[in-house]
C-alpha cells in the first residue's frame, strides 16, 4: 500500500512538471477570416482593428488575414503591424489565392504575423521605398527611410524567428520570392492552398491559445468570414490615391462647366460632390499642400480664360499648374508610389480637351448669340385660332398668342397657317403662309 502511494505521488510530480508542455485538445477551434486586398490605407487599418475587436468579443481563437496587396501607406502599415503584434488573439497571414502577392507594405504584415503562409504561385518582397510618381527617392532621404524600415522589420522578423537577412534585403535590394522559395528560406512558415488547408496544418503543428499549446484535428475547427460594413467598402474605394485624384479633377471639371454655362445645374452639383469627397480623402492621405494649391490655381486660370481674352495663354498656364500639382500632390511615401505618369498624363490631357471644348462653345455662343425671348418667335409658323378684322389669336409652339396682320388680312380663318414676321410688345405680327 505504501508503494502505491509513492507511485501516485511520483506520477503527480511528473505530471505537474510536464503538463505545461503537453499539447491540449479542444472540441472546436474558431477562426475568423478577414480579407485585406488592394492598397494598404487607413480603411484597412479600421478593418483589421474591427476584426480584432469582434474576435475578442465573440471568443475566436485565431484570426486569419487573407492578404493580396501591392503596398500602401507607411503610416497605415505601421498601425497594422502594431495591431498584429499586440493582438490578444493570434493572427495568421495567408497570402492568397494563387496569383496574389504581398509586396511592399505587405511584407511587414507577413513578417509580423504569428503564422505566415502563402498559397502556391504567389510572391512576396519588393519592399524598397519609392518616391512620388513611382520614381526614386533622393539618396540621403532613401538612406534614412531604409534604415528606419530595416530596423522595424529586423525586430519583427527576429521576434517571429524568421529569416532576418532576407527581410532586410527585401527593403535594401527589393528582392522577391515565390511561395516555395519563401518556405525554404524561412521567410514564411507554410504553404497552404486555402484558409481551410492552413487551419489543418496549424492543427498539426499546434498554436498557443491563452498561454497553452493547442493541437486540433481536421474536423475540430470552424472558419467564419468577417463581413466588412458598407462604410469600410466605401472608404477603401475613396481612400485610394488614384480615386481621390480623379474625384478632384472631376469636381474641378464639373464646377468649371457650371461657371461657364450657368443654369446647367447637374454638372455643378456633381462637381461639388466630387470635390468635397476628394478633399476629405486628401485630408486623410499624405497630401502635399503645394500640389493641391497648384491644381486649384490651374482651375482659377481656366475660369479666368472665360472672362479675359488671353488667346489661350491662361489655359496653357492652367494645364502647366495642373500637371505640376499632380506630380507633387502626394508626399514621399515609404511603400506606395502614389500617382504615376500613366495616371497623370491622360488625366491632364483629358481636362485640357474638356476645357478647350467648353471654351470653344462659350466663345461661339458669344460671337453668334441665339435669339431669346420674343425675338426667338420671328420666323416661326403657327395657325389661326380665332380672327376678326386684322386681329386675332394664333397658336405657336403650343402657346396661344395675340396676333395682328399689318396687311389687313380680314379673311383669315381658323386653322390658316401663318408666319411670324415681327413682334410689337406681346403681339406677334404675322402674314399668311402661301
Amino acid at each position: 500500500m505504501k508503494k502505491i502511494f509513492c507511485y501516485i505521488a511520483f506520477l503527480i510530480i511528473i505530471l505537474s512538471v510536464y503538463c505545461p508542455f503537453v499539447y491540449s485538445r479542444v472540441n472546436k477551434v474558431r477562426a475568423l477570416y478577414v480579407r485585406i486586398s488592394g492598397t494598404i490605407n487607413p480603411a484597412q487599418v479600421d478593418l483589421l482593428e474591427e476584426a480584432k475587436l469582434v474576435a475578442v468579443k465573440k471568443g475566436y481563437n485565431i484570426i486569419i488575414i487573407g492578404l493580396d496587396t501591392p503596398g500602401g501607406l507607411a503610416e497605415s502599415m505601421r498601425q497594422m503591424v502594431k495591431i498584429i503584434l499586440n493582438s490578444p488573439v493570434p493572427m495568421a497571414v495567408w497570402v492568397g489565392p494563387k496569383g496574389a502577392r504581398a509586396a511592399s507594405a505587405g511584407v511587414f504584415l507577413v513578417a509580423a504575423s504569428d503564422i505566415a503562409s502563402m498559397a502556391p504561385q504567389t510572391s512576396i518582397g519588393a519592399a524598397s521605398p519609392v518616391g512620388m510618381g513611382g520614381g526614386d527617392v533622393p539618396k540621403t532621404l532613401e538612406k534614412k527611410i531604409k534604415n528606419d524600415l530595416m530596423s522595424l522589420i529586423r525586430a519583427v522578423a527576429r521576434s517571429r524567428n524568421r529569416n532576418v537577412l532576407w527581410y532586410e534585403r527585401a527593403i535594401d535590394e527589393a528582392v522577391s520570392l515565390n511561395a516555395e522559395e519563401a518556405v525554404i528560406k524561412r521567410v514564411v512558415d507554410l504553404i497552404a492552398i486555402s484558409p481551410k488547408d492552413l487551419m489543418v496544418q496549424i492543427g498539426k503543428r499546434g498554436i498557443d491559445i491563452k498561454g497553452q499549446r493547442v493541437r486540433f484535428g481536421p474536423r475540430e475547427f470552424v472558419i467564419n468570414t468577417f463581413n466588412p460594413s458598407m462604410r469600410y467598402k466605401f472608404l477603401a474605394w475613396l481612400l485610394d490615391p488614384q480615386i481621390a485624384y480623379l474625384l478632384l479633377l472631376g469636381g474641378i471639371a464639373g464646377i468649371f462647366f457650371e461657371l461657364s454655362s450657368p443654369g446647367a445645374v447637374f454638372p455643378g452639383v456633381f462637381g461639388g460632390i466630387c470635390l468635397l469627397l476628394s478633399l476629405y480623402a486628401l485630408s486623410v492621405l499624405p497630401t502635399n499642400v503645394a500640389g493641391l494649391l497648384l491644381i486649384l490655381l490651374g482651375f482659377v486660370l481656366f475660369v479666368l480664360e472665360i472672362k479675359v481674352t488671353s488667346y489661350g495663354m491662361l489655359t496653357i498656364g492652367g494645364l502647366v499648374c495642373l500637371f505640376l500639382g499632380s506630380t507633387i500632390l502626394f508626399k514621399f511615401e515609404l511603400t506606395s508610389p502614389g500617382l504615376t505618369m500613366k495616371t497623370i498624363l491622360p488625366s491632364v490631357l483629358g481636362i485640357g480637351v474638356f476645357v478647350g471644348v467648353v471654351l470653344y462653345l462659350v466663345t461661339r455662343a458669344q460671337v453668334n448669340p441665339s435669339p431669346v425671348g420674343l425675338e426667338s418667335m420671328v420666323g416661326r409658323i403657327g395657325e389661326v385660332v380665332e380672327w376678326e378684322g386684322n386681329k386675332g389669336k394664333i397658336k405657336v409652339r403650343g402657346e396661344i398668342w395675340k396676333a395682328q396682320s399689318l396687311r389687313g388680312n380680314s379673311d383669315l380663318r381658323k386653322g390658316t397657317r401663318v408666319k411670324v414676321i415681327a413682334c410689337e410688345g406681346l403681339t406677334l405680327i404675322i402674314e399668311p403662309v402661301n
